[in-house]
């Protein structure tokens, strides 16, 4: 790093990270002995955020935020984890780490690594836009930005949240014999549509599936207050009517979602954008609302932090290097394995 803080110039022949080692089951950092949201067992890992494509029970050591191992205790079980809050720096042989929001769900982190004069930092997954159910991301200069590109295509453009959310009141105050079912991940996701939906103006209760319960129950303990809950499970369909219900994805067109009182059946997720994505799975009201960045702002965090490499983990690569390449920073795709697109 420069002493301001900027990514130093880098002439044709330099070589960044030479101390890291992507491999297609995650980043291993050997100087650290510790992995990167590795997608198998391994001794020691350092992980993002929650979500079971990032992180996995077993391991032999993890660390990650207070929140992310609460996530993965109540996923997995009890984890031998050492919790690292935000801002904190740790040393793990002669690699230095901290954790820095990222603003994907509550608890995820960006690693930040330090080593031979050099930064580092691992996105994991992120978003830019403001969330009531979790800490911001933080921009970090540094010489390597290991993104995610989950949308990274041009075609991808998010429309505001409030927007969304304002369809899917307008749908249910246009049909108080029916109820609005809506299709929102388990961790992250359906905590950040209630929290919306409270921020709108919408304090009646709030119906739940049981798949739902504990993470809503953990993100009330880690002092996200989602309002008054209730199970949906074991209702008659007419006391459910002009109410709002949340799900699992995999619920909305199961045996479990007949019971209900003629639902408009929503789901809350970047890939609405798709239509074909939306028709597949029979929703009639697609919510483009996603814990991702869209292109904007995948291309404007980039110029924002202004590294001097881009390393691009998983998604849609190819569109993002070449787009730093135009911008004249070296990038190159890392094509990891075990991220899934659905599960955002």
């Amino acid at each position: 790093m420069d002493a301001d803080g900027g990514a130093p110039h880098i002439g044709g022949m330099a070589r960044l990270g030479t101390w890291i080692d992507p491999r297609p089951e995650g980043i291993y950092v050997p100087a650290a002995d510790a992995w990167i949201d590795p997608s198998q067992l391994k001794p020691r890992a350092l992980v993002t955020h929650g979500h079971a494509d990032h992180a996995r029970g077993g391991h032999g050591a993890v660390l990650a935020t207070a929140e992310t191992l609460a996530i993965m205790d109540c996923r997995y079980g009890e984890q031998n984890g050492q919790a690292i809050g935000y801002g904190e720096s740790i040393r793990l042989g002669d690699v230095d780490v901290s954790f820095v929001p990222a603003g994907h769900v509550l608890g995820s982190a960006q690693i930040v690594l330090e080593h031979k004069g050099e930064r580092v930092v691992v996105s994991g997954d992120y978003k830019r836009r403001p969330d009531p159910t979790c800490t911001p991301f933080e921009p970090v200069p540094c010489d390597i930005f290991v993104t995610e590109a989950t949308f990274g295509l041009p075609v991808f453009r998010h429309p505001d949240t409030g927007g969304e959310m304002d369809r899917l009141l307008e749908a249910l105050h246009a049909n108080p014999d029916r109820c609005v079912l809506v299709g929102a991940y388990a961790l992250g996701k359906a905590q950040r549509v209630i929290m919306e939906l409270r921020g709108r103006g919408h304090h009646d209760p709030i119906y739940i599936h049981g798949a739902l319960q504990r993470l809503c129950d953990l993100y009330v303990e880690h002092g996200v207050e989602l309002g008054e809950l209730r199970p949906a499970t074991g209702l008659k369909a007419a006391e459910l009517k002009g109410s709002i219900v949340v799900a699992p994805p995999s619920a909305l067109n199961d045996r479990w979602s007949r019971r209900l009182p003629d639902p408009i059946t929503a789901m809350a997720s970047g890939w609405m954008r798709v239509r074909q994505r939306a028709r597949q799975k029979n929703v009639e009201l697609p919510l483009i609302i996603s814990d991702h960045c869209d292109w904007a702002e995948l291309t404007e965090t980039i110029a924002e932090i202004a590294p001097a490499e881009v390393w691009v983990t998983h998604g849609r690569e190819e569109a993002l290097v070449r787009w730093c390449e135009l911008a004249g920073i070296r990038a190159r795709p890392l094509h990891m394995v075990g991220y899934e697109d659905e599960a955002e």
